[in-house]
């Protein structure tokens, strides 16, 4: 082995100098920093999968001020958190059929009998033990005109403060009246609410998109 290696200076107790090759490093992206941006940090709510470029130092400051929910309402944070804690998939209750009578059991034991249900775990829940499809127990539901609901629609629509059964025309007028309400001009030039005026926005741009108004 050579002395003068880079691999010879990683058992060395006091290297002579580092041999290794250092990878740039861009400038940390705080106002008047010039040192090397060592760290990133998420850029905020809306920009998922982005990050400023920090050094240690600003990334810390960064960090104690980080506010996930600016400018979202409690109500707007609460339905967040709720959410979040099945990672904001739709959920639904556990359940079966429409039918509350047990059919009885079949010869192999596995039907809505009791014999396939043992336990009384589906009587319970108003049927029989072997599960049907039912509009009422998918993520999607239907609205009243039959129409099926998927679950990035009713989000829509919950943002706009609207149930499944709305019509076109109640979703634009809806739309109209948060668009007022929550408009920097409507509220002295205040734009704390800013972030709610785009969730209504891209509530709405998606409900048309989708043929809903």
């Amino acid at each position: 082995m050579k002395f003068d290696s880079p691999l010879f200076d990683r058992i060395r107790v006091r290297p002579d100098q580092d041999r290794r090759k250092q990878g740039d490093c861009p400038a940390c992206e705080w106002p008047g920093c010039r040192h090397a941006a060592t760290h990133r940090a998420p850029k905020g709510r809306l920009r998922e999968g982005e990050y400023w470029r920090f050094c240690l130092d600003h990334v810390r400051d960064y960090n104690q001020s980080y506010n996930f929910f600016a400018g979202m309402s409690e109500d707007a944070v609460a339905r967040f958190q709720k959410e979040a804690v099945t990672g904001h998939r739709p959920t639904w209750k556990m359940g079966v059929g429409r039918g509350s009578a047990a059919p009885s059991a079949t010869s192999e034991g596995i039907g809505p009998g009791a014999a396939g249900d043992p336990f009384g775990v589906f009587r319970e829940l108003g049927g029989g033990a072997q599960w049907r499809a039912d509009a009422s127990h998918t993520a999607a539901g239907t609205s009243s005109e039959g129409r099926i609901i998927r679950n990035a629609e009713r989000k829509a629509l919950d943002c706009l403060g609207l149930e499944i059964g709305a019509s076109p025309t109640d979703i634009k007028g809806r739309f109209k009246v948060l668009v007022k309400r929550h408009h920097p001009d409507a509220n002295g030039g205040d734009r704390s609410c800013e972030d709610r005026l785009r969730e209504i926005i891209q509530a709405y741009n998606y409900l048309k998109s989708v043929g809903f108004c």
